[in-house]
């Protein structure tokens, strides 16, 4: 009997969530089928939620009217080095301020945290004159440095913070024993233990630099250089008007290394957000 009452509560949660995900899955499911179908059929009332007559022609002309291929190489190279980047620094930072006792910590990361606070909106003209300076403007270079260290790189730093602040302090003191100092500490024992939290820091990061915009638009002007944010905002016929089926194409592309690391990364997500404390 309770096995019943067990079986039965799980159909009926599942088909309470079934209907919940629907306001969040129907945009995502017109916007793939929307990008098989002629212009005309895309706002047809009363809409369909499948294409009567499936085309390819929007996915070959986003690739006939833009460099989508070096466009899509573009965001893929710079978010993965921006990951990377991002997480080599923040585990280093966020150890030291966990673990490492110096004179002004709290002080510093206090002031580090209110990058967190000031808008890129604000900074983005500073920064401008600053790559112009440098020669680095319509490359690549400024969507790496300044993901890494600034806003994103700064909360990666306090997640990273909170996480190692968790750990007992035991490991800590038996590594000692062992004679091993702070590096080897946190190489052997600190990060092998963080892998929660990195995948937590890896996917926020990645989504960051891959759907990254305003950046892109202030610093490059050459259409093989662009990333796909900008790219899709391309795609507009001799009026200026939006070529929906094509931009529904290319945003559909867009999507899929995004699905893919929440498909291989989301156990890393979950545990990484239920780990990290707010302890400190």
């Amino acid at each position: 009997m309770k096995r019943e009452i067990s079986v039965r509560g799980k159909t009926a949660l599942y088909g309470v969530l079934s209907v919940l995900c629907i306001p969040f899955v129907f945009p995502t499911w017109w916007m793939v089928t929307s990008s098989f179908k002629p212009v005309n059929d895309i706002f047809a009332f009363p809409p369909s939620l499948l294409p009567t007559s499936p085309r390819l022609d929007a996915y070959r002309t986003v690739f006939e009217l833009q460099p989508f291929a070096q466009q899509y190489w573009n965001s893929l190279y710079i978010a993965v080095v921006v990951t990377i980047g991002t997480l080599a620094v923040s585990t280093m930072a966020g150890y030291a301020f966990a673990r490492i006792r110096f004179r002004g910590a709290n002080v510093l990361f206090v002031v580090i945290l209110t990058g967190l606070l000031i808008p890129s909106e604000v900074t983005i003209v500073p920064l401008f004159q600053l790559f112009l300076k440098l020669g680095l403007t319509d490359t690549h270079w400024p969507l790496i440095i300044v993901p890494i260290l600034g806003a994103p790189g700064v909360l990666a730093t306090f997640i990273m913070r909170q996480f190692f602040i968790t750990l007992p302090r035991d490991l800590e003191e038996a590594a000692r024993v062992d004679g091993l100092g702070h590096p080897g500490t946190f190489w052997r024992i600190a990060l092998p233990l963080a892998r929660p939290a990195l995948g937590a820091v890896a996917i926020f990061t990645f989504l960051h630099s891959w759907n990254l915009y305003l950046e892109p638009v202030v610093f490059l002007s050459t259409p093989e250089k662009f990333t796909l944010p900008q790219a899709l905002t391309q795609y507009v016929d001799a009026y200026g008007g939006p070529m929906w089926n094509v931009q529904l194409a290319a945003a559909s592309l867009t999507t899929l290394p995004v699905l893919a690391v929440f498909v291989f990364a989301q156990r890393q997500f979950v545990e990484g957000l239920a780990t990290t404390g707010l302890k400190g």
